[in-house]
């Protein structure tokens, strides 16, 4: 088996089981409830699940998506983000390279998927999520510390821009949690990337939002979130050749 393979297989592995802690934490965040003391059960009759169902993805294709005692339904969110995790760390250290910024942008990902459903569901990012990504920045300062001013401005240029809407509209405008993940995210990714992110997000959020209040009658108010999560993640992973691009052509 060639090494390159068996990384990759290693690497998913990774992926795909820290995704199914994510999916506690989806669910036991919004509830308040410790996602490391409480057994893993079934939502619907309680029971406590053996460790042969709690395999990623593997578990659930097994169970074919049922509860081994009531026979209820299990939310395809469950294998969805096992494997979307496992799939974006394999995407991380393909473009980004075998380094240590690759396993923060690894835990940046997961993270950022974690408050993504949870503000699409809630309206709110969780505020622990928020300081995670905030101790990922302050490690990422320590690795490029010769250039600590670009991670600095990056922690104020876009949060501090959005405070000041959060301030006007008295919240209306921007959510808190919002302002709060730029910073933690510009800390981790510099200015410049942060504001990439932010214009990618805003791009993302309008369009599809549009279109979904089109199609479903979706409410007028936008969890952002989502969007600007996919936009650090795309700043994180292709931001400079996107600004580089950019400048090609002016």
């Amino acid at each position: 088996m060639p090494p390159e393979f068996l990384i990759a297989i290693v690497i998913f592995s990774y992926g795909i089981v820290i995704g199914s802690f994510l999916n506690v934490c989806i669910y036991r965040i919004p509830l308040q409830e410790s996602t490391a003391k409480a057994r893993s059960h079934c939502m619907a009759c309680g029971t406590g699940l053996k460790w042969y169902e709690l395999i990623p993805v593997f578990s659930y294709a097994a169970l074919r998506g049922k509860c081994r005692t009531c026979k209820s339904s299990i939310s395809i969110q469950y294998p969805v983000v096992e494997l979307v995790n496992g799939i974006l760390y394999l995407m991380i250290f393909w473009v980004n390279g075998m380094n240590a910024v690759s396993v923060l942008y690894c835990f940046l990902t997961s993270a950022l998927i974690v408050l993504s459903v949870i503000d699409f569901r809630t309206y709110e990012i969780p505020f622990g999520i928020n300081v995670f990504i905030l101790a990922l920045g302050l490690i990422r300062l320590a690795l490029d510390y010769s250039n600590w001013s670009e991670y600095a401005i990056g922690l104020l240029v876009v949060s501090g821009f959005l405070y000041l809407i959060y301030i006007v509209t008295k919240g209306r405008g921007i959510g808190g949690g919002d302002v709060k993940l730029m910073a933690a995210c510009g800390l981790l990714l510099g200015w410049k990337l942060i504001i990439l992110a932010f214009f990618l997000g805003c791009i993302l959020g309008s369009v599809i939002h549009l279109i979904r209040m089109r199609l479903s009658d979706e409410d007028h108010v936008l969890a952002m979130g989502p969007y600007l999560s996919a936009g650090v993640f795309v700043a994180a992973l292709w931001g400079r050749q996107l600004t580089e691009w950019y400048f090609t052509l002016l």
